[in-house]
């Protein structure tokens, strides 16, 4: 079942929808619309997938509490983040490769959040141009970059994003190699017609060496990862706010603060590069409690429910990230679908604000959590 993209000037949400009422709908309807291969791909995890797990099952151990006859007449989710004025605080983070799911790919998903009024970030690894995407988007975006061994052609990637109008940059760090069995079991590859085109031209790095008896990653993959002083390098390239994405220890997060970035994102990648790690939010509150407001941290991973948000902003997040589910939409139903699952999981938000008495999102806290997990030790 396919789904028009809007012409220009068309507001998605005046197209059909599916009958889609939350984002564990749009997973379903994905799940019997997307190749084998392709889901495999979007839905791995890295090992056993405990860490893919554990980022659902941590947000349902958190409860909230109720208030009651709360004043909500000026109520509103709107934020500051970085000096961007946000009308609530939830952003599309960046996944590779959105062709893989819809026709129209990236360019359909920043239609989609342009109408929901969401900040895209668009993927280095993007299937389409990242100029092509601002062309088609009047939404705010942001460029995720992957350092690549190649210095120049990086700093090509960067001055394009700055041509184009992108508004941040999202440097992802935890990522620098993975094993994800469920896709190498499905034999994923990209089909023809899909490749990470602002790419096009780069020679690949080494990602694995030789065959049984020798080091399958030391020596080869390893050698070309990016290091801190390439944190600080990128910081004395641009004017643009620089976001660290895959930060879990503090200790990362505090140097992180000393070379200059603009914010962290709290994130284990979907649980998509190693497993056993902690899921975002129970490492949410030590990065919070390091950094003391310094700069703001988002969060990722896990949230399918306007009350998962409500949680992370309690435990000190400012903003929040989500992957699979918006590229579930996508797959089901295009620019429509996209706008309409961020406007399902806003609604959410603003009743978990309401029926917990919080008009405005600066004033959530752990408060609003019943039986909260103890701060971070001192």
């Amino acid at each position: 079942m396919s789904f028009p993209a809007p012409a220009p000037g068309e507001n998605p949400m005046q197209l059909h929808l599916p009958e889609a009422y939350d984002l564990s709908d749009y997973e379903a309807l994905a799940r019997e619309r997307v190749p084998a291969a392709s889901w495999a791909y979007l839905a791995a995890a890295a090992g056993d997938g405990l860490t893919n797990a554990a980022n659902r099952a941590a947000y349902d151990r958190l409860r909230l509490l109720p208030r009651v006859l709360s004043d909500l007449s000026k109520a509103t989710t709107r934020i500051n983040l970085m000096g961007f004025a946000l009308e609530h605080p939830i952003l599309l983070a960046p996944v590779a490769y959105h062709r893989l799911f819809h026709p129209d790919g990236e360019l359909a998903t920043a239609q989609g959040a342009a109408i929901a009024q969401a900040p895209l970030v668009v993927s280095t690894q993007a299937s389409t141009s990242l100029e092509e995407v601002r062309a088609a988007s009047r939404g705010q975006l942001w460029f995720q970059l992957y350092i690549q061994p190649d210095w120049g052609f990086t700093v090509n990637l960067l001055r394009r994003a700055e041509a184009a109008g992108y508004s941040a940059v999202v440097l992802t760090v935890d990522a620098p190699v993975s094993l994800r069995t469920q896709e190498r079991r499905a034999g994923f590859s990209l089909p023809p017609g899909v490749e990470a085109v602002n790419l096009a031209g780069l020679k690949p790095r080494p990602l694995h060496s030789g065959g049984i008896g020798s080091s399958p990653l030391f020596g080869t993959a390893l050698p070309h990862t990016p290091l801190w002083g390439d944190v600080a390098r990128l910081r004395s390239l641009t004017r643009l706010p620089i976001l660290l994405k895959g930060v879990l220890a503090p200790d990362d997060a505090s140097r992180a603060l000393a070379e200059g970035v603009d914010g962290i994102i709290v994130s284990n990648h979907g649980g998509r590069v190693l497993d056993s790690l902690p899921a975002s939010i129970e490492a949410l509150p030590r990065i919070v409690e390091t950094l003391e407001g310094r700069i703001p941290v988002l969060v990722d991973g896990g949230i399918r429910r306007g009350t998962d948000i409500l949680k992370a902003m309690a435990l000190g997040a400012n903003a929040v990230m989500i992957g699979r589910p918006y590229i579930h939409a996508l797959a089901v139903a295009g620019a429509a679908g996209v706008a309409h699952a961020m406007h399902v999981l806003r609604a959410e938000l603003e009743v978990a604000m309401a029926l917990t008495g919080r008009p405005t999102l600066d004033t959530v806290n752990r408060s609003i959590l019943f039986d909260p997990p103890a701060p971070p030790a001192p």
